[in-house]
């Protein structure tokens, strides 16, 4: 049976866990979900808020503090908060690329420093930061080898290297400034050189993203976390009939798992509050998957900030925004009253959650509707 472009919206919104909250532990709903945006310490709670029912903040701060969930920069060189077993693989795959955007920059070539430099460094680093220290302690220690161009130096190992991010309070655990430790060593048994490695984490990435994001394609793929071509095709060829290719409505080819389940065309989308950056937004090469083309522009702005959305029957139909102690959604069009009863409850629930911690997470980011967000209707929604 040929999936219809309605299944492939569900598809993926189902295994994010957003056709409907499931009773599951933060640290299986991270994994199960494959990855979680971090860029903003609000978003891995609000995003596992909309897809843990009864999920208490508590539980994802003790999975922090612990380690069994970990903070880290990964796909697309952003933050991103993956169960603690995903990351090694994870981060052996996208290392070579992390790396790349960094050595290769003018903000770090023009110091007149070799990637050997850089790279020589990441042994001192690594037990430099056997404890925890912030940004700050870290330039200090690097100014010791590379004096005033310590700064680039450390801007560049702070993508590459491999490091967590350490939770330090505060109503999202994390607060700035930043504060880093080096990741656990690899375990005993693992690839033996750093090919082998990486090519044994793109399989596990893979596997991980379909699970959560698919059926999906090879540019689905390559959107969600940068990899190039030949990373993306070795993988596919070695895994073999892990993945079974999917017929779709489009002429992209779509591969999936071959246990996995699409929902019925009929199956009902409720309604959502997400957080910016949410990973069903970043997951699919073409964004009417779940954001209709003619709103990106009002959602992804041109510096990369993805605003927090309405979701409506599975798809982006506005922006939401904390402000003056409530919560004002703007729709981008008309909505029915069904539709605005749902958000409004979906809003309440959350104005509860910010009240108890944070009432203004993105507040930073209003600028944004300074400037002026165009919407069909907007409404004020107060816990």
């Amino acid at each position: 049976m040929t999936l219809t472009e309605r299944q492939l919206i569900l598809a993926p919104l189902d295994r994010q866990l957003l056709l409907e909250r499931r009773r599951i532990d933060v640290v299986e709903a991270v994994r199960r979900i494959c990855a979680v945006q971090a860029q903003a310490p609000a978003s891995p709670y609000l995003a596992l808020w909309n897809r843990v029912e009864g999920f208490a903040p508590e539980d994802l701060h003790a999975a922090f503090a612990d380690r069994r969930i970990v903070k880290a920069t990964l796909m697309r060189n952003t933050l991103h908060a993956v169960h603690a077993e995903d990351y090694a693989p994870f981060q052996a795959v996208m290392a070579p690329g992390l790396r790349a955007s960094r050595v290769y920059d003018r903000r770090y070539t023009s110091t007149g420093l070799t990637e050997e430099d850089a790279d020589g460094s990441l042994s001192r680093l690594a037990e430099f930061l056997a404890h925890p220290h912030t940004g700050t302690d870290v330039e200090r220690e690097v100014t010791a080898h590379f004096g005033e161009r310590a700064r680039q130096v450390w801007w560049a190992l702070k993508t590459y290297a491999p490091l967590h991010h350490v939770p330090t309070g505060g109503p999202w655990s994390f607060r700035l400034p930043n504060t880093y430790r080096a990741a656990p060593a690899q375990a005993a048994g693992a690839a033996p050189d750093v090919a082998a490695g990486a090519a044994a984490g793109a399989r596990r990435l893979l596997l991980a993203y379909l699970k959560a994001f698919g059926p999906a394609s090879a540019q689905d793929f390559a959107r969600f976390t940068l990899l190039g071509r030949p990373v993306i095709t070795q993988a596919l060829g070695e895994l073999g009939d892990q993945v079974v290719r999917v017929p779709g409505p489009g002429r992209a080819v779509l591969y999936d798992l071959p246990d996995a389940t699409v929902p019925d065309e009929d199956t009902p989308a409720p309604p959502r509050l997400l957080p910016m950056w949410d990973s069903i937004l970043l997951a699919h090469a073409v964004p009417g998957r779940v954001m209709p083309p003619e709103h990106r522009p009002l959602v992804v702005r041109r510096n990369g900030d993805i605003l927090p959305t309405l979701l409506v029957d599975g798809q982006v139909a506005g922006v939401w925004r904390t402000i003056d102690g409530a919560l004002e959604l703007t729709a981008f069009r008309k909505l029915d009253n069904v539709s605005w009863h749902g958000l409004t409850e979906e809003a309440e629930r959350l104005a509860a959650l910010l009240a108890d911690r944070d009432p203004a997470p993105y507040g930073r980011y209003n600028h944004w509707w300074d400037k002026g967000i165009p919407g069909a209707e907007t409404r004020i929604v107060k816990d």
